[in-house]
């Protein structure tokens, strides 16, 4: 299998991370590298990690700087092919039957009766799209089997239309939330890379890059706070993604009137998005933001 030294300008791990941090997704060198080597390798980029710690949000920012169509898959317990791959517009067909003339011969396998899903449209057209298989986790272990063709030789089989093979290899974006341990042969098949939360300079880094309108102050204050319920016992800590909205919306707060300690306070619906998990931390609120009244 060749190398491809070049995609879309990016020749190394560091081209990668300068053009994901111009389409405002800040990787540091592991998601960099994993990132250079699924593009010059030909191979799946699986990323592991929490929810909410950028996966989906890597897949987003590198389909931008390809210039290509995200093409998103969101997997969930059941899935089968038809969900994924194609169907077949079964009503069109039985119209086009009825409507056929004597002696007509008709191919009701032909494209136009074809409902493409993600998975074929990746294979149909590899330079244009990037495939992502979202939490791919949530899926049972048959459909994961079913992967495993698609993934290792970009093709599948149609029964009626024989084996359809990518002209070239696409660019594919595996996440899981680790639910469920993933197939050895699955892991085979891709370049691997565990996004844990980000150390807090970096993440203050991020909600800043992200929204200009956030202080650093407030940024460090954000990242102060979701680091330490992040150790609490919550059924859906915060993660990147509400640590930015946690920041805007009390900076939103702020600029409306309400004293900085009190935005935080009235804004904690951005970051914690479970009842439970608020019953739990509203009267224990000040060992978490500095300066809050009990």
């Amino acid at each position: 299998m060749a190398l491809r030294t070049t995609v879309a300008g990016i020749s190394s791990p560091e081209d990668l991370a300068e053009a994901l941090q111009a389409a405002m997704y800040l990787a540091d060198d592991g998601i960099a590298t994993a990132g250079y080597l699924s593009l010059a390798l030909g191979k799946p980029l699986l990323l592991e990690g929490a929810p909410g710690v950028g996966k989906t949000e890597a897949a987003k920012a590198l389909a931008g700087i390809l210039g290509r169509q995200l093409i998103r898959l969101q997997c969930f317990e059941g899935i089968d092919a038809a969900a994924a791959l194609y169907e077949w517009n079964y009503p069109r067909q039985m119209l086009a039957i009825r409507q056929a003339k004597d002696g007509e011969q008709l191919d009701i396998y032909r494209d136009d009766f074809l409902i493409e899903r993600p998975m074929l449209t990746a294979l149909r057209r590899p330079d244009q799209v990037v495939l992502l298989i979202d939490e791919i986790d949530r899926s049972d272990h048959e459909f994961e089997a079913f992967l495993l063709e698609f993934l290792s030789d970009f093709s599948i089989s149609i029964p009626e239309r024989g084996t359809l093979r990518a002209p070239e290899r696409p660019v594919v974006i595996l996440t899981s939330n680790r639910t469920r341990e993933l197939h050895e042969a699955l892991r085979r098949r891709c370049v691997y890379h565990y996004i844990a939360y980000p150390e807090p300079e970096r993440e203050a880094d991020i909600i800043m890059l992200r929204s200009s309108a956030v202080a650093e102050s407030t940024a460090r204050a954000v990242v102060h706070a979701v680091g330490l319920l992040r150790q609490e016992p919550l059924a859906k800590p915060p993660g990147v993604a509400e640590a930015v909205d946690w920041a805007e919306a009390a900076t939103a707060l702020a600029q409306s009137g309400a004293p900085w300690p009190e935005a935080f306070r009235r804004s904690l619906g951005a970051a914690i998005k479970d009842e439970e998990d608020l019953a739990h931390l509203r009267p224990r609120l000040p060992l978490f933001i500095p300066g809050l009244a009990a």
